[in-house]
């Protein structure tokens, strides 16, 4: 046997491949799962079985590692602050850096004796030749990249990180589940994050937390068009359940929770020509000083769009970096609390979370 990496499960089929392929090129693999939620959901309970049954199938080791505790702080209570202060939080890389990677990293470290983990991710790792640095790369499959969603991981982390499915398609990777019986194979993809897959919708995990507060629909004069039940239920940019009648279309241009206001306006209200970014992590490279040029997502499937990067001076009693972008076309729906990623083709330069809008 090779060495031992530690695979995170997630019962899925994308994570069932990356553990088969890692045991067929000869590596000694066990398997993880992190059991985030508390109480019942698809990611946790139905993954479980299916991932110990897997690893059955396999003949590995399995593991659970308990961190309800740690999703519950950084991912449940991280979202409920968010949507209550009028953003909209992007749970997934802070679960992947806080509650995801790190932990797991560790696990493997304490328990199982080893100093790589694998996961299922469509990205790559490459490595600066004059630098030595480690690199975030895209995944070959430019459908299924996530490396959007991995921008916030560390140099220490990405140094242990395995991604088995980065240099290959989805559909590869199905039909290798295939060629390998395994029984994820014909599994559907999960759509949805796993909170709104466990309560049905954000809406309705959300009214676990938050209540409902009566409030006005608003044009950008002031002019009240209808009202709301809560400024959680609405992001920037959004069209459609706005119960406005209107002679255009209308689009979520600003939230104030302490209004409780919800502002409505066309379509060319809703652009930005700029943004700041906080919480910038420099992923592939070391800070710059200087503006530099790249190409940023807004949003997971947004088309990248040129931008340019002005490191901003650090603001008093913060060690959090942050950035202004400057996009060469104003952008629709920019919305805070969302993360913006910059590439430079295939590298992962940095991201962070947007900021409120002016």
């Amino acid at each position: 046997m090779g060495s031992k990496v530690a695979v995170g499960l997630s019962g899925g089929v994308d994570s069932s491949v990356a553990i088969a392929l890692l045991q067929r090129q000869g590596y000694d693999v066990a398997g993880v799962t992190l059991w985030l939620m508390k109480g019942k959901g698809q990611c946790c309970s139905e993954g479980m079985v299916d991932a110990a049954q897997l690893c059955e199938q396999l003949g590995v080791e399995y593991h659970v590692v308990d961190t309800r505790d740690l999703f519950q702080e950084n991912i449940v209570d991280y979202l409920v602050a968010g949507y209550e202060v009028g953003i909209t939080p992007l749970p997934c890389s802070q679960c992947n850096k806080a509650v995801k990677f790190g932990p797991m990293l560790r696990y493997a470290q304490e328990t199982l004796d080893t100093q790589k983990i694998a996961t299922g991710h469509y990205a790559r790792i490459g490595q600066d030749p004059q630098t030595g640095r480690v690199q975030l790369l895209r995944a070959v499959d430019r459908h299924k990249d996530q490396s959007y969603f991995l921008y916030d991981l560390s140099q220490e982390i990405l140094a242990g990180v395995i991604f088995p499915l980065g240099e290959q398609t989805k559909t590869e990777t199905r039909r290798v589940a295939a060629e390998l019986g395994l029984q994820t194979a014909e599994k559907p993809e999960s759509q949805d994050l796993c909170l709104v897959e466990a309560h049905g919708s954000m809406s309705a995990f959300l009214d676990q937390y938050i209540q409902p507060r009566q409030g006005e629909i608003v044009d950008r004069q002031g002019q009240v068009l209808g009202h709301h039940e809560g400024v959680h239920h609405y992001t920037i940019g959004q069209r459609k359940g706005l119960g406005v009648a209107a002679a255009q279309p209308l689009y979520v241009v600003g939230l104030d929770p302490v209004m409780n206001r919800v502002v409505v306006g066309d379509r060319d209200s809703a652009v930005q020509p700029d943004c700041t970014v906080g919480r910038v992590n420099w992923v592939s490279i070391t800070a710059p000083a200087t503006p530099i040029r790249a190409q940023v997502q807004i949003r997971y499937r947004t088309p990248p769009v040129d931008v340019t990067v002005i490191p901003l001076p650090t603001e008093e009693g913060s060690s959090s970096p942050r950035v202004k972008l400057v996009f060469d076309e104003p952008q629709f729906s920019v919305t805070p609390g969302q993360a913006a990623v910059w590439y430079d083709g295939e590298i992962v330069l940095g991201g962070g979370i947007i900021e409120r809008l002016p």
